[in-house]
């Protein structure tokens, strides 16, 4: 029955109460004839009623709270400035609300600063409280007491006070602010002197604002509010020195990448090479402090910036300025924990491949493993290689010493502008300035501008084509086998084989001059053929060279009686040719003895 009356209620709500004994049936009729549209009108009124309850219910907003302002004051009620600030009000009227905030106040000492503001207006403002409110004693008839005496009554009254500015300096004393009193019972107003009074009376001299200063006393809200009227001027500390590095202090493989953007993996720039003089790395001088003033006029110094050391090590020398690090000598650049230094030395431990790269360095070289196929070695002074030189590219500035020997692929060139010394040489080309000095040679191409000596070991030349232009020395020339072996003494072959070289190199740039010319007028054409001038000019300056030098070697050699070839055994095969005449072994022979004689070379 609870049921059907809640459920009633919801349909009819209240009245069910009130209704009769046959309306209350009539409906329970109704409702059981046509269940189901009593049950859909009851979902009805339970979805409006939720509805209902829903928008009677107050949102809930999140909690916001409230912004703190770390230069901001905040007083309570009974605070001795806001009590003044309550009597102006009450004086003057309506007036802006009580806000005390540091302007322009930095770093992190608000929370301080704020204690020490709060701490030195309490100490003003208290005093003027008292003297703003006084008590009078007075006396006056009691009408309604019984006993008729006199009694004793107090009121209060306000003095009158002019205008008293207050002037608040931080600890770093870099700023001072200024906030000012109101008059109060009919005392004067703000003057600007006032202010100047005030700030003279706190020892504020330096940085004040004449325009605020000027400006104050007129603002409206000119009464209870800071304003910033000096500012110190901070100290500037100097920048420390530094050093600027030309050569890197850790070296990092790069490979080099050509214009068709292929990549060169033999090349990994390992080597810093720098000449005698070269700036290492330079000192950039430390500044000078400058310094700064508080509003008391107190000067605060700066602080000079610290001076950078050269990192001076071994091989290098501080300039005369003391500002540049310089190399001592030609070398490879290194930094180590005494600083930079110059290697004169190149050591590599290992082989010249792929760890390496190719090298390039412009002192002396000594590695202790291999130079690989298709690597290159080059160095301004002396090489040292204690394994073999197996068809790499090597050329040294000074004398070229090949503990193993030389391998060539007939492709890659050996080059030393002083001498050689290298236990074999085999299908290789190589170039000599100096003298030549090996165990033997197989079948190679050699330009010696001094003398070859194969006399050690089996000292034996067989093969290919040897020019020497002071002479050559072997035990063996030759081969039983009468294989072909060319000597060919005197002159300057080394400068000989470049001449060669220099005029293929002219005679292919007038080609390429022939085919522009034959070309419409462009910007590309002009450029191209004016660099070709250039190169012409510089190769035939280099064959007048070539040409003189030659001369000088001629003459020296005819006076020292022309060169000549000596051996213990010559076979077959030898052909040897000394100035313009040509001849050919064609027998064994046992101490051979070649060299021109009237015009005509001999066997002697």
């Amino acid at each position: 029955m609870e049921k059907k009356k809640s459920f009633l209620f919801r349909l009819f709500g209240a009245v069910s109460g009130e209704a009769s004994e046959e309306e209350k049936k009539a409906v329970l009729k109704e409702i059981e004839t046509a269940p189901e549209e009593g049950e859909k009108a009851a979902e009805e009124q339970e979805s409006i009623e939720q509805e209902s309850i829903e928008q009677e219910s107050p949102v809930k907003e999140e909690a916001v709270l409230p912004f703190y302002d770390r230069k901001l004051l905040e007083l309570p009620g009974d605070h001795a400035v806001s009590r003044l600030y309550d009597l102006w009000t009450d004086e003057a009227g309506g007036q802006p609300s009580l806000r005390l905030y540091l302007e322009g106040l930095s770093g992190d000492c608000e929370e301080r600063e704020l204690g020490r503001l709060e701490k030195e207006l309490t100490k003003e403002a208290e005093p003027r409280l008292k003297n703003t409110v006084v008590k009078v004693k007075k006396s006056r008839e009691e009408d309604e007491a019984k006993e008729g005496a006199a009694e004793e009554v107090y009121e209060e009254k306000r003095n009158s006070l002019d205008a008293h500015p207050f002037v608040f300096v931080p600890a770093d004393r870099m700023k001072a602010w200024i906030m000012v009193f109101p008059p109060v019972g009919g005392g004067g107003e703000l003057s600007r002197e006032m202010l100047e009074k005030a700030l003279e009376k706190n020892k504020v001299s330096y940085g004040v604002d004449e325009g605020i200063i000027g400006r104050i006393p007129e603002e409206e809200d000119r009464y209870f509010r800071l304003f910033l009227a000096a500012e110190g001027k901070e100290a500037v500390n100097g920048e420390d020195g530094y050093i600027v590095d030309y050569f890197s202090r850790v070296v990092e493989r790069r490979f080099e990448v050509d214009e068709h953007d292929r990549v060169d993996y033999t090349s990994l720039n390992i080597v810093q090479n720098a000449d005698k003089g070269d700036v290492i790395c330079e000192a950039v001088p430390a500044t000078k402090g400058t310094p700064g003033m508080t509003v008391y006029g107190q000067e605060l110094p700066g602080k000079d910036g610290k001076e950078a050391k050269l990192p001076k090590g071994r091989n290098t020398e501080i300039s005369e300025d003391g500002t540049k690090l310089l190399a001592c000598h030609a070398g490879h650049v290194e930094f180590g924990k005494e600083g930079f230094k110059i290697k004169t030395v190149l050591e590599i431990d290992s082989n010249v491949d792929y760890t390496t790269g190719n090298i390039n360095f412009l002192g002396d070289v000594h590695i202790r493993g291999d130079v690989c196929s298709g690597f290159s070695v080059q160095a301004v002074g002396d090489i040292t290689v204690d394994g073999v030189v197996e068809s790499g590219t090597v050329e040294a500035g000074g004398d070229l010493v090949v503990v193993k020997g030389i391998v060539g692929d007939r492709d890659s060139v050996i080059r030393s502008h002083h001498d050689v010394y290298a236990k074999y040489i085999a299908n290789s080309i190589v170039h000599v300035r100096g003298n030549l000095n090996t165990d033997s040679i197989l079948h190679s191409d050699v330009y010696c501008d001094g003398e070859v000596k194969a006399c050690s070991g089996k000292g034996t030349v067989i093969g290919g084509k040897l020019r020497a232009a002071r002479g050559m020395e072997a035990k063996v020339v030759g081969s039983k086998s009468g294989s072909v072996t060319a000597v060919v003494l005197g002159g300057q072959p080394c400068a000989n084989f470049e001449k060669k070289i220099l005029l293929k190199e002219i005679e292919e740039l007038d080609k390429e001059m022939k085919k522009l010319e034959k070309q419409p007028e462009s910007p590309a054409r002009t450029s191209r053929m004016n660099k070709i001038r250039l190169d012409l000019s510089i190769n035939k300056v280099k064959l007048g060279r070539f040409d003189k030098e030659l001369e000088k070697i001629k003459e020296k050699l005819e006076k020292q009686g022309g060169s000549r070839m000596k051996a213990q055994i010559a076979y077959p095969g030898l052909v040897v040719t000394i100035g313009d005449e040509t001849k050919q072994l064609d027998r064994e022979t046992s101490s051979c003895n070649a060299r021109l004689v009237k015009g005509e070379i001999q066997w002697v």
